[in-house]
């Protein structure tokens, strides 16, 4: 029996959880505590850095008891600490690793630093017991990659954003259009009543020779739509919405399914090839149908871990930290680690500007 406990502080929920793995069974979730702080950043439009910090301060510990109590694990039981050290606001991510050094030490558990990209990537193995190798598409406010998962650290970065990530795109777009934070499920929400025909938005690298996604074009589109029909009226919105999130799932399924095509070829023994999805843009039902679809056609499986396990959380960081301690990679100096804003999964692949949280990041 392993059990570990995740924390997660990297941009803005503060969570924790308590994972298990008992020799070959399933592996369990025995906690997994999330606290939004979508009520503190409302106001401003998008996350405030020195806020989200200063709430992470204020729950952590709070979070973390709640986590073990609901596991009914106490902490002498835990195998290890796992807890996100990078990439993201580097305030919350301090708030997060030094509580998590400070447990191990006062408790004498081994500390895990965990990527948490990693955490995304390895979900559709805690939830659907997936194997190596598979295809992850992740799409967040701060990501959009399409990495090729080959093993617990290996990891190939097939396609990035040259400039927006897609939630950020998203989240602009909303703002744009005068919905609320956060604009992934208000733009979704108000794209229901509206004619996606209506405007032909670009489709972004669609056709394109390089694998990579961008965004910013499009942003560009739907500012200059709203501008030359402004005041927009609720019908306005509406289409805008639907027309811009069929432009993104349009050229997300070309994007796909380039690599889906590179998959085949590279990996030609796997039996079952898989499509991961992670990350809060996964929920969007819209880009779901048009990915399902697209596997479909090519023969691969399409995993979605459930919503609460693709947006931020711990119990992903806590599974990372079972992966890593089975494989022998829990790492020698975690008590020593420094929180990075910058953690690029693929350390191999030259970083490329964008991915929605500062100019040059991989």
């Amino acid at each position: 029996m392993i059990r570990v406990l995740g924390i997660e502080t990297s941009c803005d929920e503060t969570a924790a959880s308590v994972v298990a793995l008992d020799g070959v069974a399933a592996p369990e979730i025995l906690s997994n505590i999330v606290l939004s702080q979508i009520e503190e950043h409302a106001a401003f439009g998008g996350v405030v850095p020195e806020i989200a910090a200063r709430a992470h301060v204020e729950a952590l510990d709070g979070i973390v008891e709640a986590a073990l109590a609901d596991s009914a694990v106490s902490l002498d039981e835990v195998d290890a600490v796992a807890a996100t050290a990078g990439p993201g606001l580097v305030g919350g991510l301090i708030v997060g690793l030094m509580t998590a050094k400070a447990i191990a030490a006062a408790a004498n558990k081994p500390l895990i630093a965990v990527n948490h990209l990693e955490g995304h990537a390895l979900t559709a193995r805690l939830t659907d017991g997936l194997d190596f190798p598979y295809l992850l598409l992740l799409v967040s406010g701060g990501h959009t990659q399409i990495v090729a998962v080959r093993g617990v650290g290996d990891y190939q970065r097939w396609a990035t954003t040259i400039d927006d990530a897609l939630g950020e795109a998203f989240d602009k777009t909303a703002k744009m259009l005068g919905l609320p934070y956060p604009g992934g499920p208000n733009v979704e929400k108000a794209a229901v009543s509206g004619d996606a025909g209506r405007f032909v938005f670009p489709r972004p690298m669609k056709g394109s020779a390089q694998p990579d996604f961008s965004f910013s074009g499009l942003k560009t589109a739907v500012r200059q739509a709203a501008t030359a029909i402004a005041p927009l009226s609720d019908q306005d919105v509406a289409d805008i919405c639907a027309s811009f999130q069929a432009a993104v799932a349009d050229a997300l399924g070309d994007r796909v399914a380039r690599a889906l095509a590179r998959f085949r070829q590279e990996f030609p023994d796997t039996a079952r090839p898989a499509l991961v999805v992670a990350g809060g843009v996964a929920a969007n039902r819209t880009i779901k149908g048009t990915l399902e679809a697209l596997c479909s056609e090519a023969g691969f499986a399409f995993v979605a871990p459930p919503q609460k396990l693709c947006t931020d959380n711990a119990a992903m960081i806590a599974w990372a930290g079972i992966e890593r301690l089975r494989a022998g990679m829990a790492g020698e100096n975690a008590a020593d680690f420094v929180p990075r804003s910058r953690w690029p999964l693929d350390s191999v692949s030259a970083p490329l500007v964008g991915s929605g949280r500062r100019g040059a990041k991989a």
